[in-house]
């Protein structure tokens, strides 16, 4: 994985949990999507379903962990981790405590682009469970003794992943990736600028990124649309009507090849490799999603893992998937492998990029491929929250509301003469390839205590 941006956060811009969204699709509560406006203007995708007493709500504002002062990535990182310690009349001892006796989850996190929120509760308590979630976004403390607390807890997991060679390749191929642009940042902060981050910086960034006018909401469950009308003025209708964002620029990922060795004396070497991809709503979007489904996205039937696992035994898993945020994209794959074999892993991957971007793939491979991803449009999302997450994906991906409905289509619209296409834009000029682990010549030796890597 890249980057952790929170303890309850996805990778960049939770768009590795999007590809998950679109290889599988909600069931058939999904054709009864609707769009709903609650009385005071707040809007929500709204599946009504009885099935259960559960509500599950999803939510995001635009912003994230793109709109960090340059100076102090981590800000909203911590911003989602110190808002559900106490708001309101209630402290955080008091306030978890009222969650626990419920049975209500919430959680928040920041994206890339987005500042997300998630809420889940049984029917009987959505009238207290709404109400925590008004107080922790509209009155949250800030109070210094949590502040530490969660700051101490960000610092543990930054010192950890330090020496964790996964996430020091993860962050190095942002760095190489975009450079100064936000999107190069570390979204969780680092260990010199966590401890600079202070109250203020915390306040202003709530204030300008909780606002009404970036939030999309969806929601599933045992709720009437008046009931939940209702209730999203409620928790909702009391925030500032506008965000005060700082501009962000669209950026396409540097140029491949480029290759950077970091020296970590572990077992394992890993390889982290990627390059520009589409953004989500250009016209070869579909294409590419289904020939990377090919290359490396379809778990034991892709080209990567047959040729560097089956056929070779040069590690246990190898993986490569599309990313998209709101001003850029990335293919972007990851392995590991032992010492001594890491450069012949590397040049068994660089091969077969280089023969799907050259020949394309074969028309019984597309019609798999497009035959599986079809196919999957049938599989159920099995609860309210995973329905409630897709429809909050969609949303924020700026799809139709109806566009479940449209996906195979769109799937099986997709020629040989586009992947190969497609193939050969995504993959012709090779790849950014970081690694970590130790240098060729110390491979032979047994491995030491790691060292601290800086930060």
């Amino acid at each position: 994985m890249i980057t952790a941006l929170t303890r309850r956060a996805a990778l960049i811009g939770g768009a590795c949990a999007a590809m998950t969204l679109l290889s599988v699709a909600p069931s058939q509560a999904a054709a009864k999507i609707q769009r709903l406006v609650s009385p005071g203007g707040i809007e929500a995708w709204f599946v009504q379903d009885a099935t259960v007493p559960l509500i599950a709500m999803e939510y995001a504002f635009a912003g994230g962990a793109s709109q960090d002062p340059t100076a102090k990535p981590g800000v909203g990182n911590m911003v989602a981790d110190l808002l559900d310690e106490g708001s309101g009349d209630l402290d955080s001892k008091t306030f978890h405590e009222r969650l626990e006796r419920r049975a209500i989850e919430l959680s928040f996190s920041a994206t890339r682009d987005n500042f997300r929120g998630s809420l889940r509760m049984l029917k009987d308590n959505k009238d207290e469970a709404y109400e925590l979630l008004r107080s922790a976004l509209s009155a949250p403390h800030f109070d210094p003794v949590d502040v530490e607390r969660i700051r101490g807890q960000v610092l543990s997991t930054l010192r950890r992943e330090s020496t964790n060679p996964s996430s020091i390749a993860g962050r190095k191929f942002l760095q190489v990736a975009f450079g100064d642009h936000p999107y190069g940042r570390q979204a969780s902060g680092t260990l010199e600028s966590v401890p600079k981050i202070e109250i203020a910086d915390l306040k202003d960034y709530a204030r300008r990124i909780i606002a009404k006018d970036t939030l999309r909401v969806a929601v599933v469950g045992d709720v009437d649309p008046d009931t939940l009308g209702r209730l999203l003025d409620k928790t909702f209708g009391g925030l500032p009507a506008k965000a005060d964002l700082v501009p962000v620029p669209d950026v396409v990922a540097t140029k491949p090849p480029q290759r950077a060795f970091i020296p970590l004396d572990v077992p394992q070497t890993v390889v982290t490799f990627g390059g520009p991809g589409v953004r989500r709503h250009d016209p070869d979007f579909m294409a590419a999603y289904v020939v990377n489904h090919i290359l490396g996205g379809g778990g034991l039937s892709s080209r990567l893992y047959k040729e560097v696992r089956e056929k070779r035994g040069l590690a246990y898993s190898v993986y490569e998937t599309l990313l998209w945020m709101d001003h850029s994209a990335l293919f972007f794959g990851n392995t590991g492998t032992r010492a001594d074999r890491a450069g012949e892993t590397v040049d068994a991957i660089e091969t077969e990029i280089r023969r799907i971007a050259e020949e394309g793939p074969t028309q019984k491979e597309l019609d798999e491929a497009k035959s599986y991803l079809k196919g999957s449009q049938m599989l159920a999302l099995d609860t309210s929250s995973k329905l409630a997450q897709a429809m909050l994906q969609y949303q924020l991906d700026k799809l139709p509301i109806d566009y479940i409905e449209k996906r195979n289509a769109i799937v099986d619209a997709v020629t040989l003469d586009d992947a190969k296409r497609v193939a050969k834009k995504l993959w012709g000029d090779g790849l950014l390839t970081v690694i970590v682990g130790r240098a060729p010549q110390a491979a032979a030796q047994p491995a030491a205590a790691a060292p601290k890597a800086s930060n």
